[in-house]
């Protein structure tokens, strides 16, 4: 059930970044709007499932996987945006 609950915040997380990136980069959207949310949302989903099975793997604690899930997604996928729209100058 925990995985499940994991997905769908992760796709919360994504929808808002995609939505966060065109007041960033001044609605500069070179694959779209819904690509700018699919790419976020695959992004955040992707990052979140790593974190969640990679960072005990590695033996850190419980804290710092949920410190890791809560951050890294979001900025993950922030900055997959932002690769797209550097590569598509």
């Amino acid at each position: 059930m925990q995985i499940v609950i994991l997905i769908v915040a992760m796709i919360v997380v994504g929808l808002i970044a995609g939505w966060l990136a065109g007041p960033i980069w001044k609605n500069k959207r070179p694959i779209g709007v819904q690509g700018d949310y699919i790419a976020a949302v695959v992004t955040a989903i992707a990052v979140g499932l790593m974190d969640w099975y990679v960072i005990p793997a590695m033996g850190f604690s419980t804290n710092m996987r949920n410190l890791g899930v809560a951050m890294e997604p979001f900025l993950g996928a922030l900055l997959v945006l932002w690769i797209i729209r550097a590569a598509k100058k």
